[in-house]
């Protein structure tokens, strides 16, 4: 009878602190959190994914999962019918970015794929990316900055992670599009010979694709992060935060107000140099 007295109130324990976790995290989430979450796997995050998700967070934790269990209906909140939430302890590996400590025990809610299939407790054991925020007054929670941020570890996401936190610390980094303000095309002195400019405002101020073109070879483009374009300027590299501050800010077509060339037949080559830009960049995939 002792044994079954200390066995219940263990478990009333347990339930208490996954419901006062569950309050505190409502309560700390931004409003429209809830509706945030994404059919997705841990598995199956974008360079996208994981730029965004650093973007937003206050520290970024590599862990591992040390015990998982289905949060109670009563305690979840309002969920994805494609989620399950779930209560999880993890042990700290490394704060990979951060401005505050952390301690060696971590507790969080994540949302996990619902369905047989979803293997939510083979999660137990392995290392993975918490995406987060601390929980003021509570040292050892942490809230994740969408219910879903969490994403399993393998040498090659840390490398990709890793290169992303310090491209969006480095001052000297690129920063997001906000306008297409200029777009002209000037012939060159040969049949087929020309360059058209775009110029760009960012966040962090000018930018410059110059799009070339030399009679008898293919058009050639490149981006400069400033106003400067003297030089061989060069595409961005694909899953660079250069590429994605391009790729996921340039709109599909210029405003009208950006034109400046004179002659309609000028104006189409640029509008034609612009779309091959978008072209090559390639789709912003999110997941």
């Amino acid at each position: 009878m002792p044994t079954q007295r200390k066995s219940k109130t263990m478990l009333a324990r347990r339930s208490n602190r996954l419901i006062a976790l569950a309050a505190i995290v409502t309560s700390f989430a931004p409003a429209g959190t809830m509706a945030q979450v994404r059919s997705r796997s841990a598995d199956q995050a974008t360079f996208v994914d994981t730029v965004e998700l650093s973007k937003k967070s206050a520290m970024v934790v590599l862990a591992r999962v040390t015990h998982l269990e289905p949060v109670a209906a009563s305690a979840r909140g309002s969920l994805s019918a494609t989620h399950r939430r779930y209560y999880a302890e993890a042990s700290t590996r490394t704060l990979l970015y951060g401005q505050n400590g952390i301690g060696g025990s971590l507790r969080y809610l994540v949302d996990l794929p619902a369905g047989p299939a979803s293997g939510a407790m083979d999660i137990e054991g392995k290392q993975v990316f918490l995406f987060a925020a601390p929980v003021p007054g509570h040292p050892q929670e942490i809230r994740l900055v969408e219910p879903t941020a969490q994403q399993f570890w393998s040498p090659d996401r840390e490398n990709r992670l890793r290169s992303v936190l310090r491209a969006l610390v480095s001052p000297r980094s690129s920063a997001p599009v906000t306008r297409v303000r200029e777009l002209s095309f000037v012939p060159g002195n040969l049949a087929g010979q020309g360059r058209t400019q775009i110029f760009l405002d960012t966040k962090k101020g000018p930018a410059t694709i110059a799009v070339r073109h030399v009679p008898g070879g293919p058009e050639s483009w490149g981006v400069s992060f400033s106003e400067l374009t003297g030089g061989d300027l060069h595409p961005p590299a694909p899953d660079t935060l250069d590429w994605y501050n391009l790729a996921c800010f340039l709109p599909a077509s210029p405003p009208q107000s950006a034109y400046t060339s004179r002659t309609f037949a000028a104006k189409e080559q640029a509008y034609a140099d612009y779309r091959m830009v978008v072209a090559a960049l390639g789709p912003c995939e999110r997941s």
